[in-house]
């Protein structure tokens, strides 16, 4: 399994081209904004995107799912408890950003805990991760996993907002700490990382 991190838009966000070296078969994880960088990309590595995934709904990791589905006439999942973050996405950058934006068109099909997503010889296993979202989830592999904005190299994702759930979140990163010690993490802003355990139990001791 292969992947390219392109960092994209005001906010910083990483999207992930994850391929199968050997077919070019990819899927493209939460393509932020700048679409035509990332069709760029796409281009120059000869990737045949087969699948776009969003982590959550949150308008920095989504807004380039217009313009990726329209070059490439590929299938949008999601889980469906952020679908009302989705309808929000133009107005959220509107007001965080100051940018008008074309609305993101809605999943072609939802996600659930377990199921797998699969392109060439390679397959991601969906793990439901609610709290910073209510419809947030990681995406499995064997060695690797992205985790949206669930869990960083630096910390966890905000339990701020009114739809979002400290407890639901603590569960969550309770079930990311029974992953393999050495597995790489791929998160939604910031740097990888292979030790995030700490981070989270030093967070789980602050509940």
């Amino acid at each position: 399994m292969e992947v390219e991190k392109l960092v994209v838009g005001q906010m910083a966000e990483n999207c992930y081209l994850v391929y199968d070296k050997k077919t070019k078969e990819a899927i493209i994880i939460d393509p932020g904004d700048d679409g035509d960088y990332l069709i760029r990309k796409i281009t120059d590595l000869k990737l045949k995107p087969v699948l776009i995934v969003a982590t959550h709904g949150h308008f920095d990791h989504i807004l380039a799912v217009l313009e990726l589905k329209l070059a490439f006439k590929i299938t949008f999942l999601m889980h469906q408890a952020d679908l009302f973050l989705l309808k929000q996405a133009q107005q959220s950058a509107k007001h965080f950003l100051g940018i008008e934006v074309d609305p993101v068109p809605p999943p072609d099909r939802f996600l659930k805990d377990g199921d797998e997503i699969e392109f060439g010889t390679q397959k991601l296993k969906v793990l439901e991760t609610p709290g910073h979202t209510p419809g947030s989830i990681c995406l499995l592999g064997e060695d690797v996993v992205f985790t949206g904005d669930t869990v960083f190299s630096n910390g966890v994702g905000r339990t701020d907002f009114s739809y979002s759930s400290k407890e639901d979140l603590k569960k969550s990163l309770e079930k990311i700490l029974k992953l393999p010690d050495n597995i790489l993490v791929y998160p939604g802003h910031g740097k990888l990382c292979q030790n995030i355990k700490n981070i989270i139990r030093e967070w789980l001791t602050r509940i």
